[in-house]
């Protein structure tokens, strides 16, 4: 057992997780990925959680694991192109993790998803949650922008509010 891990999770506060994530923070999110997906024909869906549940600490969830049960919980897979992209934010273990539907994910290498996340952990690192949100959220719109152009019938499938779990 990570007995640091569980400190960090058990300490962490529904209070800090709005610090960091302030509605104010939250609407400019949502500004971002409406702008950007004006760029593509994909999903963006923003997701933060302060810590994990006591259960899925002691059972040795990563990060990774929870991102893609939010994934699968939020149905970021129910688009009719299969290229949504959930940003899952990990307070607590100071993660970023990407997850891509199919349609995406097979055209995008992994190192590149890394690259972005790495990006917004520097960024949270220096307190600049705002900005390493809102630049994660331009980075992955580009890779969409390359392989899902936007047509007139593009509609917005998923909702671009941030979810706060």
């Amino acid at each position: 057992m990570d007995i640091p891990r569980l400190t960090r999770h058990l300490m962490a506060g529904t209070w800090q997780t709005r610090r960091a994530f302030s509605t104010q923070v939250l609407r400019v999110i949502e500004r971002a990925i409406g702008q950007t997906e004006q760029m593509h024909a994909g999903e963006i869906r923003f997701a933060v959680e302060g810590s994990l549940p006591l259960s899925q600490l002691l059972a040795g969830h990563t990060a990774r694991a929870r991102a893609v049960e939010v994934f699968s919980q939020l149905r970021i897979w129910d688009t009719a192109h299969n290229n949504g992209v959930l940003v899952y934010v990990l307070l607590a273990d100071r993660a970023v993790e990407i997850v891509a539907d199919r349609g995406i994910d097979a055209l995008v290498d992994q190192r590149d998803w890394d690259t972005i996340c790495n990006a917004m952990q520097a960024a949270y690192g220096r307190g600049e949650f705002e900005q390493g949100s809102v630049a994660g959220v331009h980075a992955i719109a580009q890779h969409l922008a390359l392989h899902f152009s936007p047509t007139e019938s593009t509609i917005n499938e998923l909702p671009n509010v941030p979810v706060m779990l």
